[in-house]
């Protein structure tokens, strides 16, 4: 018997129509799926391995947590100024250093 299969190709977002022909069982198209899934998981797989070394993907989550600390310290404005007082006592105590050699 023969059968028609629509597959999804790659990439491209696209369906591609497939025959396939089967005798009495169906073990070859049991096996057309096996390799469909396989070189889906593959493109799946391999895109995201892809956007895990992106640039821009590292880039914005630096800037969503700079952002997020930014609104920490809005929303918590003791927070702030502990932060600001701890800036400027590193400093003191970097010019003491410095001041010594």
């Amino acid at each position: 018997s023969r059968w028609l299969v629509l597959s999804f190709s790659g990439m491209n977002n696209q369906y591609v129509r497939r025959e396939i022909f089967c005798g009495n069982t169906c073990h070859e198209l049991k096996r057309f799926w096996e390799r469909e899934i396989g070189k889906q998981t593959y493109y799946r797989e391999s895109e995201e391995y892809r956007l895990g070394r992106s640039a821009l993907r590292k880039l914005r989550e630096e800037w969503r947590q700079r952002l997020e600390a930014k609104l920490r310290l809005r929303n918590n404005p003791d927070e702030a100024e502990k932060r600001a007082n701890m800036g400027r006592e590193l400093l003191a105590s970097l010019a003491q250093e410095e001041s010594k050699h």
